[in-house]
């Protein structure tokens, strides 16, 4: 019996909107996990063209997420995706808001948000493993993901010079 993927993509945003602290890229593995390993809607490649497509265009980083529920199952599918994954942090950001102001000087709120920081960017680390995985199809790709990523982190280069670098390297087909 097939599943209904307009509820399953509802229940997986809605899942995963909870655990976005630091925005949709802080949770890629976990999409990665339900949309390409558990339900199989797309393979490594297309959820790695998929999120890069996102960033390239203009808007929030939770555009990925639009194309993931686009890629299932068409405008509903978008619209459903984007919604589940929108609506509850919109609401969790309203009712904390209010305490997470009212308490700006209290201890416990600084610890917290202390705590985030190291979190948010592990997080964010993961995504960035997850992308290199489905990105890196080859030798050439494997090696341009690498070189890329020390780069970024060793250097103050500009990530347009890396990008740049990479579309070269593409338009010479040499990857």
């Amino acid at each position: 019996m097939k599943t209904d993927p307009i509820g399953a993509l509802a229940a997986h945003f809605l899942t995963v909107s909870l655990l976005a602290v630091g925005g949709a890229n802080a949770v890629l593995p976990e999409m990665h996990r339900q949309v390409v390993e558990q339900a199989g809607w797309m393979t490594d490649a297309q959820f790695s063209q998929t999120f890069a497509i996102a960033q390239a265009a203009p808007g929030p980083n939770v555009m990925v997420v639009t194309l993931i529920g686009w890629h299932v199952a068409g405008l509903v599918g978008a619209l459903v995706a984007t919604a589940a994954m929108c609506a509850p942090t919109c609401v969790l950001a309203y009712l904390v808001g209010g305490v997470w102001h009212r308490f700006r000087a209290a201890r416990w709120r600084r610890v917290m948000q202390a705590a985030l920081v190291p979190m948010t960017i592990g997080l964010i680390a993961a995504s960035g493993v997850v992308l290199a995985q489905g990105a890196a199809r080859g030798p050439g790709t494997l090696a341009l993901t690498m070189a890329s990523a020390a780069v970024l982190f060793f250097t103050r280069l500009s990530p347009l010079w890396v990008l740049a670098a990479g579309a070269a390297l593409g338009a010479l087909r040499l990857i």
